[in-house]
């Protein structure tokens, strides 16, 4: 089994840590089974739908306004994805780790599993696929699959609009509160702060672990191929997330508190 650089080093660090920042991206959620593409894009191969548009437009804001049957047929496919599926040990190690150190996740996910494993620091920057909304009276509502859709899109049961899910859609801007969020944490500091499992091409992705050498933060890569975010890292551990964190669980373990 490859060893994971540092990782006593960094199991101390995190115990005498006064906060730890996790950015969380797609490969977390590999091992339950989710694919783990940059975006949306990857279930398409960068193919037009059937709808003759890039996947991008078929899931943007605009598309949504103007047709939402379309953005919700592809919304759903996505959903598929996810269905039957459940957080697995990386995601219950990071919600298990803020019951011993001030920790917040970052995640682009909008699978839910942090949430669903117990994370409770949780900023959801690109929303929650299972949290619908409605687009006129602002009426909420917590679906556990889209199985009890019916209808697509799904119409309010309050007015004469229709729900659509809480995720930030393509052109659409990022919520504010996880915004002002995820400033207060950088503004605090943060002494360890980890990329897992994300290619990080977002600037607001990135930005939070390249700024961690500035900070005197050890920033700590968790991906098995290279990212933008790579050359910033002070240990990089090519690895799956379950297994990494696993491993280091067992390192906080056996340090005890």
């Amino acid at each position: 089994m490859d060893t994971l650089p540092g990782l006593e080093e960094t199991a101390a660090r995190i115990l005498e840590a006064r906060r730890v920042l996790v950015i969380t991206g797609a490969g977390i959620s590999a091992d339950s089974g989710l694919p783990t593409y940059r975006g949306f894009g990857g279930l398409y191969n960068d193919e037009l739908t059937e709808d003759g548009m890039p996947i991008e437009v078929a899931l943007s804001g605009e598309v949504m306004r103007r047709d939402p049957a379309i953005t919700w047929k592809h919304l759903a496919r996505i959903e598929a994805t996810c269905r039957g599926a459940r957080p697995n040990a990386a995601h219950e190690v990071i919600a298990a780790l803020q019951e011993r150190v001030p920790t917040t996740v970052l995640t682009q996910n909008i699978d839910g599993f942090h949430r669903r494993a117990g994370s409770r620091d949780l900023i959801e920057i690109h929303g929650d696929l299972f949290e619908l909304d409605c687009t006129h009276c602002g009426h909420h509502e917590t679906v556990a699959d889209y199985s009890q859709l019916t209808v697509l899109p799904p119409p309010c049961p309050h007015c004469l609009g229709h729900l659509r899910p809480r995720v930030v859609l393509f052109g659409e801007a990022l919520p504010r509160a996880a915004i002002q969020r995820l400033e207060a944490v950088m503004q605090e500091g943060y002494d360890v702060v980890f990329s897992i499992g994300t290619t990080s091409v977002f600037p607001y992705i990135a930005q939070p672990f390249a700024i961690a050498g500035e900070t005197g933060a050890l920033a700590i890569e968790v991906n098995p191929g290279d990212t933008a975010v790579s050359r910033h890292a002070d240990l990089r551990w090519r690895s799956g997330a379950a297994e990494a964190l696993t491993r280091l669980w067992r390192a906080l373990g056996e340090r005890g508190n």
